[in-house]
């Protein structure tokens, strides 16, 4: 029994080494190479890009109604009982005498091949811009996702910055609270302080604790946001580095004027749609054009008493024909009317939403200059306050030791500081998020990853 426990503890001691081997390796990602692995890995992503390839098929498509058509047909019929007709006896000089006769083969058999090209339609010529109109909406389709997925990964990325910030901000409080309550507590046992003044930094290390544990199940929320951003598996592990987006504030930067929101791939997008409406509105006027097309049908044929149509010595008999065929439409009982009326009010519709977007454009740009106009400013007051904050703390401290200043005094001062660095974290996010909003409004987000 011995001999087994000592195997089994062996065996224990050679199993550990391995688990931990097995924990994941966590990767470090700077903000761009965030954005790339979403760029290619991002569900949004590969849709985008299977839909843009499945448009270069749709010209191909487009293409290839203009190309020659050929088809290849068989067919064969067996008559078990043959057609009877009724024809005046002319074979006996009795024309007014009718005798039924039976027309055709039990068994007939038909092969050839036809041929078609189409010479002219105009709904073919309207299609063909279209259907490269519609390679070009997928592609701006993919561009607007792949904007979508940077801002997503970019906002995101930097709210964990945030939040870590926080965590050093609180474990610094965190240590001091614990220096002074250790120095409390030889004071308290020695009857140099109050147990009221020792419960008071336990009750104030009991709060930034739980707002630690608040600040880690927030965290852990934050990156499982970012990894479904960029299209990563939950477990894998991940560690970010600092990150900043720099941009020109000078005056000239800021330019507010209609041509930055021009370039937006929105509005290209609704150009686009209302391109491609405009074509399917020519499309349907071009049914009132005729069309031509050429045909040709080359084809053998066999006429059998019995099944023998594989017998080389019985005769199938050849037939060619060529032609055009040509299609001119009439009434259609305003069918076509109706069609363009409904495609002029979607036009006009689309019109409007062009209008409205624009303006919703050019509100955010505006809101996102302001927005870094205030929060540049108010990261610099903040900072001014941090600095007064800490000078307060520290001039504070000193005088508590000196036994000057009482214990609450050097708590509020604690708080305030923890406050104001607090404030000044919250407010370099805002600036970040004004910078990515200025660069969505501008559609420069591709600048995040150059």
């Amino acid at each position: 029994m011995k001999i087994k426990y000592l195997v089994v503890g062996l065996a224990m001691l050679f199993v550990k080494p391995v688990v931990a081997q097995e924990k994941p390796d966590v990767q470090t990602l700077s903000l761009q190479e965030a954005i790339t692995y979403a760029l290619e890995h991002n569900e949004d992503m590969q849709k985008a890009s299977y839909d843009q390839l499945s448009a270069k098929y749709m010209v191909k498509e487009a293409k290839s109604n203009g190309l020659p058509q050929v088809n290849g047909f068989g067919n064969f019929n067996m008559y078990p009982a043959i057609p009877v007709q009724v024809i005046p006896n002319v074979f006996e000089g009795k024309p007014d005498e009718m005798i039924p006769v039976q027309f055709g083969t039990k068994y007939n058999a038909s092969a050839g091949i036809q041929l078609q090209q189409l010479l002219f339609n105009q709904s073919y010529f309207v299609g063909l811009k279209a259907a490269k109109s519609s390679e070009d909406l997928y592609r701006l389709r993919k561009a607007m996702t792949e904007e979508e997925v940077m801002y997503n990964v970019s906002s995101s990325y930097f709210q964990i910055l945030q939040t870590k910030e926080q965590f050093e901000i609180i474990n610094a409080n965190l240590a001091r609270l614990d220096q002074l309550g250790k120095i409390l507590q030889l004071q308290y046992e020695n009857d140099l302080a109050r147990k009221v003044d020792v419960n008071r930094i336990k009750v104030n290390k009991t709060n930034l604790e739980t707002q630690l544990q608040t600040l880690t199940s927030a965290l852990d929320q934050q990156m499982n946001i970012l990894k479904f951003f960029m299209g990563m598996p939950l477990e894998e592990g991940i560690a970010l580095t600092d990150a900043t987006i720099t941009l020109d504030t000078g005056a000239a930067a800021f330019n507010s004027s209609k041509d930055l929101v021009q370039g937006q791939t929105q509005l290209q997008l609704l150009n686009k749609q209302t391109e491609l409406t405009e074509l399917q509105k020519q499309n349907i006027k071009a049914g009132y054009y005729p069309t031509l097309s050429a045909t040709g049908t080359f084809q053998y044929n066999a006429m059998r008493k019995e099944f023998n149509f594989f017998d080389n010595n019985q005769p199938w008999f050849s037939t060619g024909i060529i032609g055009l065929q040509l299609n001119i439409p009439i009434f259609d009982g305003m069918r076509k009317h109706s069609q363009v009326k409904q495609t002029e009010y979607t036009l006009k519709s689309l019109e409007a939403d062009r209008q409205k977007l624009t303006k919703n454009l050019e509100v955010a740009l505006e809101n996102s200059i302001s927005q870094l106009q205030n929060s540049s400013a108010s990261i610099a007051a903040q900072e001014q306050n941090v600095a007064l904050a800490q000078e307060v703390y520290d001039t504070t401290n000193d005088l508590y030791k000196e036994g000057i200043s009482p214990l609450t005094d050097l708590l509020e001062a604690e708080v305030s500081l923890r406050e104001a660095k607090t404030n000044l974290n919250n407010e370099m996010l805002k600036y970040q998020l004004a910078q990515l909003g200025y660069l969505k409004a501008t559609g420069d987000l591709n600048s995040l990853i150059k």
